[in-house]
């Protein structure tokens, strides 16, 4: 069986490999620095689209990227581990109050504008 969660257009294509930013987002949220997580598509020259996720640390716990990437390596497939990972004060939403990944890499600087 498949299971597809999360909207369609969210869905990151990385190379041909259909990842679920939900499921990254949850195994980031089991480790217990993180407080808040989002996962998103960046550009990527060859492979179309790369995995990035931004986090929120809980309680001012110091987040280590490195340490992040080894954590989820131990419950994701190694294409579903994100390439970066950013550490933020705050998770930037939309009008509504809402995360909206489409087109976050872009306001965070991690793609051209226009280019998502």
């Amino acid at each position: 069986y498949l299971f597809l969660t999360g909207r369609l257009k969210e869905q990151i294509n990385r190379g041909g490999e259909k990842i679920s930013p939900l499921e990254v987002d949850e195994a980031l949220l089991d480790h217990p620095a993180v407080a808040q997580a989002v996962t998103f598509a960046m550009p990527h020259p060859k492979l179309g689209e790369e995995v990035a996720a931004a986090v929120v640390a809980a309680g001012g716990s110091p987040v280590d990227e490195r340490e992040l990437r080894r954590f989820l390596a131990q419950s994701l497939a190694a294409f579903k581990v994100p390439r970066r990972i950013l550490v933020l004060d705050e998770l930037p939403k939309g009008a509504t109050g809402k995360l909206q990944r489409i087109g976050l890499a872009e306001r965070l600087g991690l793609a051209p504008s226009g280019d998502n």
